[in-house]
């Protein structure tokens, strides 16, 4: 039997969670509140830094560069310093802008995840501001590397979100929450390219209500996948298509991603929003909560950071 503490409160709209092994602490943002945060579960402390009147969807540690990060900034990659501590942030250099942005304003990052070679794979879209449900398909998933160097992988994206590499099988997937759907392809971790997208799993022929957001993997190669609007995490089978394997209850609707954490990383950390949507905005503490959950029996592996 799993069970399931909230550790964290009071986010507008909790994304982006990455565990970093290193100080044993969980990084994540909120959307909402143009803010980079700093969990430390030993001692319960939350640390906290506005990067406004920017947005910022992710925050990666860079690999051997102390207190220096990777971060969007509405439609820009970034890399910034922060000390984990102080309300403080700057601006180190700013990388480079998602082409959809051309398209329209509101085009902007969202979310994103290293590679195990250190490479960052990082969704922009162009979100309806008055119903995201409505956003057009002008999004890109692109690989941005050591070499600084920004490649669209994957176009015609509506909502950029959950990303999960297998690195033994050799298959990325991949979600597009408009979709409805967790996607597979075939992925080459040397070139860094992807090919032969196929959907993998389809909420709908379940009747689950809500859209795939964020996800993670397990040592076992199985997905979760937080559930925007359906208040749950999905354990997918990643081995065979179509097949869900466990289903966690969390008591927020807006739940936005997962992230494996703790010394044996066999914590699943939850993250959740209370944005509001059509007039209707979702009561605190329960939602915009961060919550812990033990007794998977499942284990992650390691985040990886971004490699300059």
């Amino acid at each position: 039997m799993s069970k399931l503490e909230r550790v964290v409160e009071n986010c507008g709209l909790g994304e982006g969670p990455h565990w970093d092994v290193a100080t044993q602490t969980l990084y994540l943002v909120d959307i909402v509140e143009k803010s980079i945060l700093k969990y430390t579960p030993e001692t319960g402390k939350v640390a906290k830094a506005s990067v406004a009147p920017n947005q910022t969807t992710f925050i990666v540690p860079i690999e051997g560069k102390k207190n220096q990060f990777i971060i969007s900034l509405d439609d820009q990659l970034a890399i910034i310093s922060w000390d984990g501590e102080s309300d403080k942030v700057s601006v180190v250099e700013k990388l480079c802008v998602a082409s959809c942005s051309a398209k329209s304003s509101e085009g902007k990052f969202n979310d994103a995840k290293c590679d195990s070679s250190g490479r960052l794979w990082a969704g922009a879209h162009v979100m309806d501001p008055l119903n995201f449900a409505k956003s057009e398909p002008l999004g890109s998933l692109y690989t941005f590397d050591s070499k600084k160097q920004l490649k669209s992988q994957v176009d015609k994206i509506k909502i950029a979100n959950g990303l999960a590499f297998n690195d033994k099988t050799k298959k990325m997937f991949y979600i597009d929450s408009l979709k409805g759907t967790v996607d597979q392809f075939d992925f080459d971790i040397t070139t860094g390219s992807v090919s032969n997208r196929k959907v993998w799993f389809t909420l709908q022929q379940l009747s689950i209500p809500g859209i795939p957001d964020g996800m993670t993997i397990d040592t076992d190669g199985n997905l979760w996948v937080a559930v925007f609007g359906g208040g749950r995490v999905l354990k997918v089978d990643g081995s065979k298509s179509e097949t869900l394997l466990d289903i966690i209850d969390i008591p927020a609707e807006q739940v936005t991603s997962v992230a494996f954490g703790g010394k044996n990383l066999d914590e699943l950390y939850v993250t959740t929003g209370a944005m509001e949507l059509q007039g209707k905005k979702p009561a605190p503490p329960e939602n915009g909560a961060i919550y812990k959950v033990t007794g998977t029996g499942s284990k992650g592996l390691p985040a990886v950071n971004f490699k300059l």
